[in-house]
């Protein structure tokens, strides 16, 4: 059997830093993290007229997370909260990629805010800054590092996430402050903080179709590992 080959959209960066024109970026991660359970990453820059050519290549998708949030009118919302700052290009191109890959029965993995593009792509709703909604919130921008874990979430038992990681409880790490208010349509809730706010989500009717809101390509738990493999063997079956 063929290694299967996973797509990545990138991240996209304005000028300065690394270069003095537009960049395109990725943590490297994502890429081992694929690598190390015998898939072939394939990373993709924000070309529209190129969505069809990148889908015929791949065997799933994963969309990643980034330091920046998704515009609320692609969710029906008007108002905007002053903490949202917005890539509009990219979001644009990750919604078209993802319904599509969706359509075609495409393996998905949103990762944090790559789970918030799906639950939107799919029809859902997100809460824009969670200090301001969730009474008693948890630091989900944890001050400690990104590879500890910063709190955990409970499991929804029989759910695809449940079956994959074998556990009820995982510690996670957290780095967000937006997060999936309402689900849509198939979709249902997998994963919960202690605070409410949801954690993990899936489409049952979907070959697989996951959402999570930590990082697991940091590899903060066993059930992280589990998760890209799980990804990695379904995409394999195509």
């Amino acid at each position: 059997m063929s290694a299967p080959i996973i797509g990545i959209i990138l991240d996209s960066e304005a000028p300065g830093g690394y270069s003095k024109l537009p960049w395109y970026a990725l943590r490297e991660n994502y890429v081992r993290a694929l690598a190390d359970q015998g898939a072939v990453p394939l990373l993709f820059p924000h070309e529209p007229a190129l969505a069809d050519a990148y889908l015929e290549r791949i065997d799933g998708l994963l969309i990643p997370g980034g330091d920046f949030d998704i515009d609320p009118a692609h969710f029906g919302v008007s108002t905007r909260h002053e903490k949202v700052v917005t890539k509009d290009g990219r979001t644009a191109f990750e919604l078209l990629m993802t319904r599509e890959a969706h359509r075609r029965n495409l393996p998905l993995l949103g990762i944090c805010g790559g789970e918030q593009l799906l639950n939107v792509a799919l029809g859902g709703t997100l809460i824009q800054h969670i200090p301001d909604e969730v009474d008693g919130a948890l630091a989900h921008e944890q001050p400690n590092p990104r590879d500890e874990p910063g709190h955990d979430v409970m499991v929804e038992e029989g759910s695809l996430l449940h079956r994959i990681t074998g556990a009820q409880r995982l510690s996670v790490n957290s780095a967000h402050h937006q997060a999936v208010r309402e689900v849509s349509g198939a979709v249902i809730v997998d994963a919960r903080a202690p605070d409410g706010v949801i954690e993990g989500i899936e489409d049952p009717n979907h070959r697989f179709c996951l959402g999570v809101q930590w990082h697991p390509e940091y590899l903060v738990s066993e059930g992280d590992a589990k998760i890209f493999a799980a990804f990695v063997a379904a995409a394999a079956e195509r």
